[in-house]
């Protein structure tokens, strides 16, 4: 790629002279000079591309840009920071391992192994454009430190003299050399220099000189003849961690100054002006040049900043330094960085195209133009994402009401409704994701309430049946719309709870090693991916469990999360009660003689009083029904058979809770082909004849009914399969087709090999 070059004048290479030499143990490079021109994917006037890029997953800051790519830093696990840098041309990518890299406005990355680029005294120059070929300067010998590169092979630095003065200078290698040339027009007694990433040759420097009246100040530089054009002795530049809080084009300076205003300077009349975009607010900005634009905005991240300030952005925005023209680019910028051909690029976003990079250029009018060029994939905007809290809502219960959206910086207006009695509670919540922030944040995008805050409002004895809600969450930071959305839940109290063990709300599982151990886990839903997830890891429950021949799941006896019932091998059944703190308590004995039975099954309600019963199929092939009493001591009532045999032709039954939309819960039974039969439950504890729903199902060892896992209203369907297989199959609530198709689920399948999921 090219060295730095302007108007034709030699490149900074060629143009400095050798003051000090320090000879390198490394060899040549041979670098080639021509550089690629920018694809047609993010040229000028192209307008919008077709198909984005992916923008890397996991990043957290954008870090530099060139012609051919540009370079995200995520943080990844134990590796504090991964640097990718990805083509433009085809989304590629390379990781670069480094602690800190550093733009040079081109293909050219700066790394070194400090804990900042300033403190990284062994540097190296990667060529991206030329496969990352390398050039290494060691800044020990000169006594300096980095301040910025400014092509393949050249930085600038900043030289501590022997009288402790600090100097400017631009420091190059050529093979085994190394050779510094001082800056002239620089004060004196300048020192702490910053530097923008080369452009047009040139470079805005700032500095900091004690006693000044203003102390920080600006000088632009040719690189090429290493002399300073311009000097502000008045600058008054606002430094912070924002890298381009300063700009510099062929024909104009800019830079944020005192209070927040933005200076402009023209390079060749020396006329300056400022602007003051917040009204005096004195809030961080960024400022940035297309020719005669200026470009500004309030350099942010979407989700904010984590304390729940409640600043107003102002958005990226473009303003001629000629016409006064002004007008939105970007609803938010994040970091802007120039680009190799003048260009700027940004992370940030827009409520049309959502979140991403993208490219800010000149359009064949002359007014600069947005173009996404890597997209992310979310959105700018803020969007519901559905409810997360069990349906029919248990009153009884601890857990709370929570509602999920793309991002929790921002103030909500909830209102619930009985639509019934028209009693109803309101509540403003002030949310942000600082551990010790609101009391109503329940992690990324989650916020929800308690019903006993709910109930305090509504009155005494709040009401079972059907609640409306709809809430208002307006951004705290201005950026985009208010989002406003609405729904309905049924409620009652001591309702089964089908699958969950913690109280928590989500869809549990249990499942049994081949060591005999108990595991239990809960779930979350991805909804991109549209499956379930392991959350809050993998928790032991206990050994010895291989006593038991069979273990099912019931759902809630008496008060408190599921239960379940396990069969020892003298055919002795136990009920296990877990507690609100999910704690499985103590074994009781219901009684012996339950070896009598090929198949149990509990979790569906077949009798529609609202506690899940427990069936079970005998020798005989007869399907026995044990009403659930509610009563942990006595927890089933007598038997009842409600199947006259045919039902030994299954070796498998599950109950899957209402999916069939009907008056009751539901069974499906696999036979020995492997087709899948729905037993619609009619609600009193007999069915409707059977109906086939699929073939192909002795591929699972496991089926169970998870109760609602994606938080729609429907119980769901989880299936375990020899090799650590699992998959999840969404309830539809339509008899004709209950389940959707099934998505492989990565819940169990990280773990060892289980002989029995409930």
């Amino acid at each position: 790629m090219n060295s730095v070059r302007t108007n034709g004048r030699r490149g900074v290479s060629a143009a400095i002279t050798t003051v000090l030499a320090v000879t390198l143990g490394a060899g040549a490079l041979s670098v080639p000079a021509g550089a690629a021109a920018l694809p047609a994917a993010v040229t000028a006037g192209t307008g919008a591309q077709a198909t984005p890029l992916a923008y890397p997953s996991g990043v957290s800051s954008f870090e530099a840009v060139g012609r051919t790519g540009f370079l995200t830093k995520a943080w990844a696990g134990d590796t504090p920071r991964v640097f990718t840098w990805t083509r433009f041309a085809d989304g590629s990518t390379t990781t670069i391992d480094a602690p800190v890299a550093d733009s040079t406005g081109s293909d050219v990355i700066m790394t070194g192994k400090g804990s900042t680029p300033r403190r990284s005294l062994v540097l190296q120059l990667h060529d991206m454009a030329d496969g990352g070929r390398s050039v290494t300067i060691d800044l020990r010998p000169l006594n300096a430190v980095y301040v910025q590169a400014v092509s393949k092979d050249t930085i600038l630095a900043e030289v501590t003299k022997a009288d402790g003065s600090a100097e400017l200078s631009l420091v190059t290698r050529t093979g085994d050399t190394v050779t510094r040339r001082k800056v002239e027009g620089i004060p004196s007694d300048a020192q702490g220099f910053n530097a923008t990433p080369a452009r047009d040759g040139s470079v805005l420097v700032d500095y900091y000189r004690s006693g000044a009246t203003s102390p920080y100040q600006v000088a632009a530089v040719d690189l090429a003849t290493a002399k300073a054009t311009f000097t502000d002795e008045d600058a008054a530049i606002a430094r912070g961690s924002y890298r381009e809080y300063a700009s510099i084009s062929a024909t104009h300076l800019a830079w944020v100054g005192a209070g927040g205003k933005v200076v402009t300077v023209d390079r060749a009349t020396g006329a300056k002006s400022s602007l003051d975009p917040q009204d005096g607010d004195g809030l961080g900005l960024t400022a940035g040049l297309l020719g005669s634009w200026v470009t500004y905005g309030t350099p942010t991240s979407l989700q904010g900043d984590g304390y729940g300030r409640t600043e107003q952005v102002v958005p990226y925005t473009a303003r001629s330094l000629d016409s006064g023209e002004t007008f939105k680019l970007l609803d938010y910028v994040g970091v802007p960085l120039t680009g190799a051909d003048g260009s700027v690029f940004v992370r940030g976003g827009t409520v049309e195209h959502g979140e991403g990079l993208y490219r800010i250029s000149l359009g064949a009018d002359g007014r600069p133009t947005a173009t996404l060029v890597a997209s992310t994939g979310e959105p700018t905007q803020l969007v519901h994402l559905g409810t997360r809290f069990p349906q029919p809502f248990d009153l009884a219960s601890s857990i709370p009401l929570k509602w999920k959206m793309s991002r929790d910086n921002a103030d909500v207006s909830l209102k619930i409704v009985h639509r019934a009695t028209g009693r109803s509670f309101s509540k403003k919540l002030h949310l942000y994701t600082e551990s010790a922030g609101s009391d109503y944040y329940y992690g990324p995008g989650e916020f929800g309430i308690r019903w006993a805050e709910v109930a305090a409002g509504l009155g005494p004895d709040a009401p079972t049946g059907t609640y409306d809600w709809s809430y208002t969450a307006v951004p705290q930071n201005g950026i985009g719309p208010d989002l406003k959305a609405s729904g309905s839940f049924t409620a009652g109290r001591n309702l089964a709870t089908q699958h969950d063990f913690s109280w928590s709300g989500t869809a549990g599982l249990l499942a049994r090693d081949a060591q005999g151990v108990l595991w239990r886990t809960d779930t979350g839903y991805d909804a991109a991916k549209k499956t379930l997830t392991g959350v809050y890891g993998f928790h032991e429950a206990g050994s010895g469990w291989q006593i038991y021949d069979r273990i099912e799941a019931l759902g809630s006896v008496g008060y408190g999360p599921a239960d379940f019932v396990a069969r020892d091998r003298n055919g002795v059944l136990w009920l296990y009660d877990v507690s609100s703190e999910a704690k499985i308590g103590a074994r009781k004995r219901i009684g012996g003689g339950w070896n009598t039975y090929t198949r149990l099954t509990g979790g569906s309600d077949l009798d529609g009083d609202g506690r899940s019963d427990l069936v079970a199929v005998d020798k005989a092939g007869a399907l026995w029904l044990y009403k659930n009493t509610g009563n942990v001591a006595a927890p089933f009532a007598a038997r009842k058979k409600i199947g006259t045999g045919g039902w030994g032709i299954y070796n498998q039954i599950t109950a899957t809770g209402n999916i069939g939309g009907a008056a009751a819960g539901d069974l499906v039974a696999r036979d020995k082909d492997g087709v899948l039969w729905l037993y619609l439950g009619k609600g009193d504890g007999t069915f409707v004849a059977r109906k086939q729903i699929g073939g192909g199902w002795n591929a699972y060892t496991d089926t169970i009914g998870i109760g609602d896992g994606n938080y729609d209203g429907r119980p769901d369907l989880f299936a375990y399969g020899p090799n650590k297989t699992a998959y999840f199959y969404a309830g539809t609530g339509d008899y004709r087709k209950p389940f959707g198709t099934r998505v492989a689920s990565p819940v169990l399948t990280g773990q060892p090999a289980f002989d029995h999921v409930l």
